[in-house]
């Protein structure tokens, strides 16, 4: 084929070889991450934009909002239902769409919830159900993790799939807490100066400007949505309907995937939500926003800093024994909190909590390292029909299809870590209850493992 199929300039590629090692040296490489990194910082403020009402809620009482704690915690949960829901649409939008035009547009629709926070917070007479709907749009930022990460899965050969995946995930998930680290220090200044608006007085004499936590990513995401059009590429063997795609409904694997990688990815996007109000609730002495970012920070940097060991190892073994180590960190979480008597200790519950985000982060990475290579062994058997050329390219349709299918169901986890909490706190006077549920289905998530990937009679061991 002609050699302008695969040049860089080129919006699609017609010609797209991964696996062959020749092709892959000679013009694969460069041209994947280029797309790559053009991809990362776009996630990454996806998930800033995502996860902005973790910090917002924990300072709109200073600023006159008499929401209660119940009400708050709905607001930091909303997020993660409807980003959640719209990652199952996103699921099936690149091969349709393609990377480039759907990576460009979905960065744009983030101005949407960014402006619409920094307008409606200035105004002490904004109604909550204003409130929802701007977090329920802020979902915009959690559905695209999904086209994300099914975009570059089409990249990358498999010797290096789990890597990059791992390095787009975790830096994409690095948007939390580098919103949970940025935002509380840009609502302390006038950093637009008048454009930006009046400050919000507080009852000490200070001054917030609350609405820079919107404000602050409007220019980065009109650079980020310029850079995807005009930088990224489209790839013509990655286009498929809907129809297409949704035999992987039919794949038993999905569904299990979808179990394990809510365990992994769903624990850290709701302890993501959650951490800055739960500190704030059990620890008010403590000013928590200043320590927040750093759970999402060790979660993110674990995912991207360890793919490289299920690569090497086995994913389905990484992922039981991440597992088994969420639930002695629960543990840990459980024996700092304040209970009864108790006042807790809060660098003991800290600590634990880190290792929890260290883990989850870890887990991210071993159970997407999985799906490529369980669709690899599981397409011959179930389409015999199909020669060597038609296996590679069904399987990794269904793996990319998969991958931002789990990603979706995963998600949930920011609807319901915060939700939990806050329910639990209403009914028993504290989240014990809500941990001792999420230990007991972290069992459950390794006893599964176990018996479909990391034992050594596995059906699929991986």
């Amino acid at each position: 084929m002609a050699s302008t199929t695969t040049n860089v300039s080129s919006r699609i590629l017609t010609d797209w070889r991964p696996e062959d090692d020749e092709f892959w040296g000679a013009k694969g490489r460069a041209i994947a991450t280029r797309n790559l990194w053009i991809s990362i910082p776009n996630l990454l403020m996806a998930f800033s934009v995502w996860m902005v009402w973790s910090v917002v809620v924990a300072k709109m009482p200073a600023i006159g909002f008499d929401f209660t704690v119940g009400q708050r915690f709905w607001l930091a949960a909303l997020p993660g239902l409807s980003g959640a829901t719209l990652r199952i649409f996103y699921s099936f939008l690149v091969p349709i769409l393609g990377g480039r035009r759907w990576t460009a547009i979905s960065t744009a629709s983030l101005l949407l919830p960014a402006l619409g926070i920094g307008f409606a917070i200035q105004n002490p007479e904004t109604s909550y159900v204003t409130f929802l709907i701007l977090a329920l749009m802020c979902g915009f930022g959690g559905g695209n993790f999904a086209s994300s990460m099914a975009n570059i899965a089409y990249f990358y050969p498999k010797r290096v799939k789990g890597n990059a995946l791992a390095l787009n995930a975790g830096l994409g998930n690095l948007g939390v807490s580098v919103m949970q680290f940025v935002v509380p220090l840009v609502i302390t200044v006038g950093v637009f100066g008048a454009l930006g608006g009046a400050p919000q007085e507080l009852s000490d004499g200070g001054q917030l400007w609350l609405q820079n936590a919107g404000f602050i990513w409007v220019p980065f995401l009109i650079v980020g949505a310029i850079a995807a059009w005009f930088g990224m590429h489209d790839i013509a063997d990655a286009k498929a309907s809907f129809k297409d795609q949704s035999v992987i409904f039919m794949r038993k694997h999905n569904w299990i995937m979808c179990f394990l990688y809510t365990g992994t990815f769903g624990s850290f996007i709701g302890y993501s939500a959650g951490f800055p109000l739960l500190m704030r609730t059990q620890f008010p002495e403590v000013d928590a926003l200043q320590f927040a970012f750093l759970g999402p920070l060790v979660g993110a940097l674990s995912r991207a800093g360890t793919g490289w060991i299920s690569d090497k190892f086995g994913g389905g073994r990484v992922t039981f024994w991440t597992f088994l180590g969420m639930i002695v960190a629960v543990l840990g979480v459980l024996q700092f909190l304040p209970l009864g008597d108790s006042g807790g200790n809060f660098w003991g519950f800290f600590i634990c909590f880190m290792a929890l985000f260290f883990l989850t982060g870890v887990g991210n990475a071993s159970t997407f390292q999985m799906i490529p290579t369980i669709m690899r062994l599981e397409i011959p058997r179930l389409m015999p029909e199909l020669d060597k050329d038609q296996l590679f390219r069904q399987s990794e349709r269904e793996s990319a299809a998969i991958i931002a299918f789990t990603s979706a169901i995963a998600a949930y986890g920011a609807f319901f870590i915060p939700k939990s909490y806050g329910t639990s706190i209403a009914m028993t006077g504290g989240p014990a209850a809500a941990l001792w549920g999420f230990l007991a289905f972290y069992a459950v998530c390794a006893l599964v493992c176990w018996i479909f990937y990391s034992r050594k009679s596995a059906p699929v061991p991986c």
